[in-house]
């Protein structure tokens, strides 16, 4: 079963973010972030449920070759994405936002 993505607006704009941020430091990081964005997301759509619980009801899927997470939860045919964070930030940040 493919499961639907919606990722949250705040969520799209610190993807923004993060982009910029990468592009900054080195020419072509920002779009190899994004496509390991993309990979992780493609992965979640068809199997959400093999990556763990990290809060209450909020999946984690850490993300290859960077150090950040997609925090999300599963709502019937439907993966809701609440954040997409580095794994240094404070837990609080997300949890706040489920």
């Amino acid at each position: 079963m493919l499961y639907k993505v919606r990722i949250r607006p705040e969520v799209e704009d610190g993807l923004k973010e993060a982009y910029s941020y990468f592009e900054h430091c080195k020419a072509g990081l920002g779009t190899e972030f994004m496509l390991c964005i993309e990979d992780t997301l493609s992965k979640i759509s068809t199997h959400p449920k093999q990556y763990p619980i990290a809060h209450k009801t909020l999946h984690r899927a850490l993300i290859n070759k960077f150090p950040y997470g997609i925090f999300y939860t599963i709502q019937q045919n439907m993966v809701v994405i609440f954040a997409v964070m580095h794994c240094a930030r404070d837990p609080k940040k997300w949890i706040l936002r489920s």
